[in-house]
C-alpha cells in the first residue's frame, strides 16, 4: 500500500497549518545547509528553503509516490533524494539545520533517535521538529483494536503499531542532556472541522492506516477499511465532526 499524495493532500490546509508555527522556531541565518527529514511531496521543503536566504536544502523521503511530486519544487538550491530517515542518520553528513515535519513519528526508538539527530548538526546548528502526538485519539485506538480482531490479527501475526512518540518532558530532557540551548518544546491542539465520519476516515487513510494496509493482503483491504469506517460512524454520527489534533513542536540549538 504506497503513500498516496492525492489522499494526503486532500487535507492540505489542515496538515500544513502547523508549519507556520514551526517556522517561527527557526533561527534564520544566511547560507544554512539544511536537511528535511521526511520531505513528502517537497512543497513545504520549498517554502522552508525560500524562507532561508542563501540556503541549500536536501529533502529525503522513502516514498517513490511522494518524491514524484517533489520534481515540481526542485530548484538549484533544493534537491531531493530517496532515502530512509534511519539511513540518513547513519551517514557522516552534517548540517546547520536538521528539520522534520510530520515524519519522525514513523521512526522507532526516539530515545536513541534524538541523540543521533543532534550528532548530525554542525556546531551552532539547530534542530527543529514537528510530529503528531494524536495516538490516543479514538481514530488511532480504533485501528489498533481492529488489528487485534479476527481475521486481521492472524494476517498481521499479532502486529499493531506502537507509537514511538514520547512526552514533551522526555524530549525536553533529551535536548538538554544533549547540550541544547534556547530549548523550546510544546504540545498544541490544532482544531479541525471535518464534514463527517467518512472525512475523518479519509484523513487517517492517508497516514495512520498506511502501515496496516502495507502488511495486510490486498484482498483484506476493503473489509478492514469498511470495518474501520463503521466504528467511526458509530462514534461520530454527526455533521460536522470536530477533530482536535495534538502535535509536538520542538527546537534547540547545539
Amino acid at each position: 500500500m504506497p503513500w498516496d499524495p492525492a489522499l494526503y493532500n486532500k487535507f492540505k490546509k489542515e496538515r500544513f497549518a502547523p508549519f507556520l508555527d514551526l517556522q517561527k522556531l527557526i533561527a534564520v541565518k544566511p547560507g544554512l545547509r539544511v536537511i528535511d527529514l521526511g520531505c513528502g511531496t517537497g512543497e513545504l521543503s520549498r517554502k522552508l528553503a525560500d524562507s532561508l536566504p542563501g540556503s541549500e536544502l536536501l529533502g529525503i523521503d522513502s516514498s517513490d509516490e511522494m518524491l514524484t511530486e517533489s520534481a515540481n519544487f526542485a530548484r538549484p538550491n533544493i534537491t531531493f533524494r530517496k532515502q530512509k530517515i534511519e539511513d540518513a542518520i547513519r551517514q557522516d553528513e552534517t548540517w546547520d539545520l536538521v528539520f522534520s515535519y510530520s515524519a519522525l513519528q514513523w521512526v522507532d526508538y526516539h530515545r536513541a533517535l534524538i541523540p543521533k539527530l543532534i550528532q548530525m548538526l554542525n556546531k551552532g546548528g539547530q534542530m527543529v521538529i514537528q510530529m503528531p502526538s494524536n495516538h490516543e485519539h479514538f481514530t488511532h485506538q480504533t485501528i489498533r483494536e481492529l488489528a487485534h480482531t479476527y481475521p486481521y490479527n492472524i494476517a498481521l501475526d499479532g502486529w499493531a503499531r506502537d507509537t514511538p512518540v514520547l512526552s514533551i518532558e522526555e524530549y525536553t530532557t533529551m535536548l538538554f542532556d544533549g547540550g541544547g540551548q534556547d530549548i523550546t518544546v510544546y504540545e498544541k491542539i490544532y482544531p479541525h472541522i471535518l464534514e463527517d465520519a467518512n472525512a475523518l476516515a479519509d484523513w487517517t487513510s492517508g497516514t495512520a492506516l498506511v502501515p496496516y494496509l502495507e502488511r495486510l493482503p490486498r484482498e483484506m483491504h476493503d473489509a478492514f477499511i469498511n470495518k474501520y469506517k463503521e466504528g467511526l460512524r458509530r462514534q461520530y454520527n454527526m455533521s460536522p465532526v470536530f477533530y482536535p489534533f495534538n502535535r509536538i513542536l520542538m527546537a534547540a540549538t547545539f
